[in-house]
């Protein structure tokens, strides 16, 4: 049951999210012939638990249209496990894809036929690299707290970023404990939770007086 909620812009660095995605692979033969992966990143879905620096449980979902700006306005480049210097593809010349849907953001991406591409694509059919991670700027998140159990949540959703690059990566899940990122924010959504927990009990003891 969520207890308070509150959502505000934020002004954070960049920050990585690596997903359980599927990856999917696929070949055309011909003059045109192309390798290409293809998975999706879905919205409205809870991440695996993650802690902050003093042990509370996190979870994290990415709200329907929150890259929806940021993929009409910019380009988005597919980097090699987010090495800028290992380039597979990029939007703007059309060998990174990216298509935003209600329920998920899909991305096609062409692997060059380059040492790095090469690497990559072998990796991939292998099964090695089994997932993607992706790089963002968030602009605008809400915070809330739910009970599960005896244990308190929070949770953080995605509002809308700015989405910068797309990885395929070798540890696609977020991990368990994470140093997160968005640190401050989540202490001003504590703080506001005390300030309602303080108020509350302020307005119960001016009732107790008056009876």
């Amino acid at each position: 049951m969520e207890t308070l909620a509150q959502e505000k812009k934020t002004t954070q660095t960049r920050e990585t999210r690596a997903l359980p995605v599927r990856l999917e692979v696929r070949t055309t033969e011909g003059e045109d012939s192309k390798r290409t992966i293809t998975g999706a990143i879905k919205y409205d879905t809870d991440s695996a638990d993650m802690r902050d620096w003093y042990g509370d449980t996190i979870v994290e979902q990415i709200a329907s249209g929150a890259f929806a700006d940021s993929i009409a306005s910019r380009g988005v480049v597919g980097l090699w496990s987010h090495d800028t210097s290992q380039v597979l593809g990029n939007t703007k010349s059309g060998t990174l894809r990216v298509f935003d849907g209600a329920k998920e953001m899909r991305f096609e991406l062409d692997i060059p036929n380059t040492s790095v591409g090469n690497d990559a694509w072998e990796l991939i059919q292998r099964g090695d690299v089994d997932g993607v991670s992706f790089g963002m700027r968030v602009t605008k998140d809400k915070w809330s707290s739910e009970k599960r159990g005896d244990l308190k949540i929070y949770k953080r959703s995605i509002l809308n970023a700015e989405l910068y690059e797309i990885s395929p990566v070798a540890f696609p899940a977020y991990p368990a404990n994470e140093v997160m990122a968005e640190a401050r924010s989540l202490e001003d959504f504590k703080a506001s939770e005390q300030r309602a927990a303080d108020q509350l009990k302020k307005q119960k003891l001016l009732l107790e007086l008056e009876l």
